[in-house]
């Protein structure tokens, strides 16, 4: 019965935040990550290459997550789903691309971030399919800004605070900030390869695109930092066993246990 009672919260919380993001902020048709066939197709290869790697070790690590503690599979989904609907929002920014939260420091932070690897580009997949976001021939360059070096400075922030004696939401929310801020670096940076400036060269390009994400990309990130924060809390209240099987939390000693 538990279990069900933590299921059906944590369909109600994707469903307040989905109703927020998507309807409370509607969005451009146009919307997209890196659109179809913006970039050259050496570039759309490389990046593919690039981050198929990372896919098939993600496979690997969310197999022995499953595999080991079936019961973790709802905080997946939710994990997913808190990308999916973070990534969702489009704001229009550098043409052929855009501003959106990503979402993907969660589930870093959760699962790590070959796992995320997987659920940030399952994610980038179903929206170039069924919302017309980003595309197949540059799903590997989202993937790569979005779901594989998003989330590997998320774990590697998150762990850094934690040594350093951060406090356990400072460091969540840190990772989820500067998970944003770099994913829209690296976009920056696979843009300026492909478009480099005529005057200038990459430095010059970098800085426009870097420059004009800027804008838009700097409150996102904070406004993710501490929605994700509030999910945290949310999961410590709700889903307190998973958080104890991750070691992300300690179990509280009940009145009748010795200390």
């Amino acid at each position: 019965m538990k279990r069900k009672q933590q299921a059906l919260a944590s369909l109600s919380l994707m469903g307040v935040i989905s109703f927020y993001l998507v309807v409370g902020f509607p969005k451009p048709a146009y919307a997209m990550h890196i659109m179809e066939g913006f970039l050259p197709v050496q570039w759309a290869i490389f990046w593919w290459i690039v981050a198929l790697p990372f896919f098939l070790l993600g496979l690997r690590s969310l197999t022995r997550i499953t595999q080991a503690n079936p019961e973790l599979k709802l905080l997946l989904g939710l994990a997913g789903a808190f990308t999916f609907v973070l990534s969702a929002l489009k704001i229009p920014s550098v043409t052929g691309s855009c501003s959106h939260p990503t979402g993907t420091g969660l589930g870093a932070v959760l699962f790590g971030p070959l796992t995320m690897s997987v659920l940030g580009s399952l994610v980038l997949l179903f929206q170039a399919l069924l919302l017309a976001h980003g595309g197949l021939t540059t799903l590997g360059a989202n993937a790569f800004s979005m779901a594989i070096a998003g989330p590997f400075i998320a774990y590697w922030i998150y762990n850094l605070t934690i040594k350093l004696g951060g406090q356990q939401k400072i460091a969540i929310f840190l990772a989820a900030a500067i998970a944003d801020l770099l994913t829209y670096i690296i976009t920056s940076i696979q843009l300026t390869l492909a478009f480099p400036a005529p005057v200038g060269g990459f430095i010059a390009s970098f800085t426009k695109f870097a420059g004009i994400f800027a804008i838009t990309q700097v409150p996102l990130a904070i406004s993710e930092g501490l929605l994700t924060v509030l999910v945290w809390n949310w999961l410590q209240s709700y889903n307190p066993q998973e958080l104890e099987l991750l070691k992300l939390i300690k179990r509280e000693p009940q009145g009748n246990e010795s200390v």
